[in-house]
């Protein structure tokens, strides 16, 4: 039998905290092809139909904050993701056409998000977008590829919760990164955790999560506190902290953008350090670590899927290549590489599917995509039928060069779970969207 949320309770679990976040208002946009240089924005008037591939060329969107608080993290995902298109045009393109990338801002401000996300349909015509990072700015432009009926191919890890017809997603399901590191966390760490996160959906429903994980499996929360996205005013977190754990304990991490320069740099101040106070982060990756400084972040942790050290023939070709345009003191990091393969598991099913010019033409690459594999930097790759990909789980140490000691990774590819099984209001429901006889695959519990 076929139970669904109310909408109610989705917008506890979705938008419930956008308002909150909504920042830094409305930025210039910028239109800019696959090397990067200015070009005039489109002419055309508004369409419904997002038709863009014609002639030698397929036009295709990238949407990241290139400016704000967050643009510290997405404008690495930017370059990753031209890499993947410059390789894919040199080799030949997508099924004989080069592709041209229209870039736009979204300024780190969530209903900018969504105008440039209409814009680039309407106006650009572009068959594909690739972008956004925080769950709000996701939140925010979901709308706009269901009522276009769109595809946006999301490249960062998140608090799950979601499984959209119109968003495939090519970072890690809280199964896949922050549910093994609460387990690891507890195994080789301690049983008490303080949650610090940037005040939005992500951060709140991913310590909903670890709340219940630890409740089931013998930890404690004894603190929780959140900031407003940009705020560096963590000094009263920082003594709430030192009150819930003077004998030291674990932080769980969730803050995004410029808050955790503060925050580390805070924290090492006030003696908090890592051989007491483990801090284990989903958002500070090598791109962070560089941006706020080793000295401050050194024996701290983070969880993903992939890392720069990754030991594999394809990950040392991505990170060459990377080096070669854009130089050799840049690093790479997971949500670059989930950018990465983005890009390349969209023009595999581009050619199984074929030209994908008309919205008929969009719906058989959407099928296409499903059981896409690709040898990733990170280890091998599978689109699953919930549109998240199996990927391989890693914990990581900050190193004196700034980047991470692998310290733990699972065997094998993990597969996704997009409904969260520790969560009352979500257990049991799962997603397939190649399911047929339910009202709504993209959740349904049997």
């Amino acid at each position: 039998m076929t139970r669904q949320f109310g909408r109610r309770k989705f917008l506890l679990y979705g938008s419930a905290t956008l308002g909150t976040s909504i920042l830094l208002k409305a930025c210039a946009s910028s239109t800019t092809s696959s090397s990067g240089t200015a070009s005039p924005a489109a002419e055309s008037p508004a369409a419904e139909s997002p038709a863009a591939a014609s002639g030698d060329t397929i036009k295709v969107g990238v949407l990241h904050s290139l400016s704000g608080t967050m643009a510290i993290s997405e404008k690495s995902v930017v370059d990753s993701t031209m890499l993947a298109i410059d390789e894919i045009n040199k080799a030949g393109g997508v099924g004989g056409k080069q592709i041209e990338a229209v870039q736009e801002d979204g300024a780190s401000d969530w209903p900018t998000f969504a105008e440039k996300a209409k814009k680039l349909i309407e106006e650009d015509k572009v068959v594909v977008i690739f972008g956004c990072w925080t769950s709000a700015s996701r939140k925010a432009v979901l709308p706009v590829f269901e009522e276009k009926n769109h595809m946006l191919f999301y490249p960062v890890q998140y608090e799950g919760q979601e499984c959209s017809k119109n968003i495939f997603y090519t970072g890690a399901a809280p199964n896949q990164q922050i549910e093994p590191s609460v387990d690891w966390l507890l195994k080789e760490k301690g049983k008490d955790f303080y949650l610090v996160g940037s005040d939005y959906v992500f951060p709140r429903t991913a310590n909903t999560i670890i709340k219940a994980q630890l409740q089931a499996k013998g930890g404690k929360t004894v603190g929780e506190d959140y900031l407003p996205l940009g705020s560096t005013e963590v000094t009263p977190i920082i003594a709430k902290i030192r009150s819930a754990l003077p004998n030291g304990g674990v932080i769980y991490n969730t803050l995004n953008g410029d808050s955790n320069v503060a925050f580390f740099k805070q924290l090492q101040g006030a003696g908090l350090t890592a051989d007491k106070y483990p801090v284990m982060s989903v958002s500070i990756a090598e791109e962070e670590v560089k941006a706020i400084g080793t000295e401050f972040l050194k024996g701290q942790y983070a969880a993903w899927n992939y890392f720069m050290t990754v030991d594999s023939p394809e990950n040392k070709k991505y990170v060459e290549a990377f080096k070669a345009k854009y130089g050799d003191d840049r690093v790479t990091n997971d949500p670059m590489e989930a950018g990465y393969i983005s890009v390349n598991l969209w023009k595999q099913a581009v050619e199984k599917a074929g030209d994908p010019g008309t919205p008929t033409d969009l719906e058989k690459v959407r099928t296409a995509v499903y059981g896409q594999e690709f040898a990733a930097p990170e280890g091998p790759v599978t689109m699953k039928p919930n549109h998240h990909i199996s990927k391989t789980v890693r914990i990581g140490e900050v190193r004196d060069d700034g980047l991470f000691e692998i310290v733990y990774e699972t065997p094998k590819p993990v597969d996704p779970i997009p409904w969260n099984q520790y969560v009352a209001e979500t257990k049991g429901f799962t997603c397939d969207w190649t399911k047929t006889g339910v009202d709504n695959p993209g959740k349904f519990k049997s």
